[in-house]
């Protein structure tokens, strides 16, 4: 039931450019199903993370449901980096292939890969699949600069990546979070002064993440690693329907 009494922020409609919500997807094909039936307008990007692609049972159904619903998929940047870590990226390209998931994360969280072999490796893979990269350490002790921060999403943006994601893992205990799950706000501020939001998702598992972002950068700001359970009630900050972003335009 759609109702039109309020006046709100207008959000984008999908397919999206931006002002996506990426979920994180550990569910059983019958959990996606009843989840999916209520909420795929509120979902843009499902993201299979640490390597579960790889062994997700029914995976093709699974990958069926979410092109029914208009949702795209994503291996996470921890199986790219496994295959990264054997020399089996041939192997992950044939993986691509017979999977059909739309995109492939090109990430450097667990393993140490310079920027300039990262944006060889999106050339490569971008001749013949969609790219999604990540920058961050998964390493709750690793701090990195915020001007290498810059530099990197720059780089990557330009290289043609469809998306860059800002590290933050599931807990928001690392990245662009502190290991207390504080937000490295002064990061995020250069981050904003100095590139276009609409190409980042910034990860933001919890709530109280999620609205800070809706308040610095608007109801379309890109957020990732959103629990599904969460998605109602992101859609319902998003369109300030809750206290915390009352008074977002």
């Amino acid at each position: 039931m759609n109702f039109d009494y309020l006046d709100l922020p207008q959000r984008t409609e999908k397919p999206r450019p931006y002002g996506i919500t990426s979920v994180y997807d550990i569910l059983s094909l019958g959990q996606l199903k009843h989840f999916l039936e209520d909420f795929h307008p509120f979902i843009d990007l499902a993201k299979l993370g640490m390597g579960t692609s790889y062994i997700t049972p029914r995976l093709d159904e699974k990958l069926a449901i979410y092109r029914d619903y208009g949702i795209k998929v994503q291996t996470g940047g921890t199986l790219f980096e496994k295959f990264y870590s054997q020399n089996k990226l041939d192997d992950l390209k044939r993986f691509m292939d017979k999977t059909k998931i739309d995109y492939v994360e090109i990430s450097n969280g667990s393993v140490d890969i310079t920027l300039e072999e990262r944006v060889a490796l999106i050339e490569d893979f971008k001749k013949d699949f969609r790219v999604i990269s990540e920058i961050g350490s998964k390493d709750v002790d690793h701090v990195m600069a915020p001007s290498i921060w810059v530099r990197e999403l720059k780089a990557l943006i330009e290289v043609g990546c469809e998306y860059v994601i800002t590290e933050g893992r599931a807990s928001g205990t690392a990245g662009i979070y502190r290991k207390s799950g504080e937000i490295r706000e002064g990061l995020i501020d250069e981050i904003q002064r100095e590139l276009p939001t609409e190409k980042i998702i910034f990860e933001a598992p919890k709530p109280s993440m999620q609205m800070f972002f809706i308040n610095l950068l608007g109801p379309n700001v890109n957020l990732g690693n959103v629990l599904l359970k969460d998605v109602l009630l992101l859609e319902s900050q998003r369109l300030g329907l809750r206290s915390e972003t009352f008074n977002v335009q």
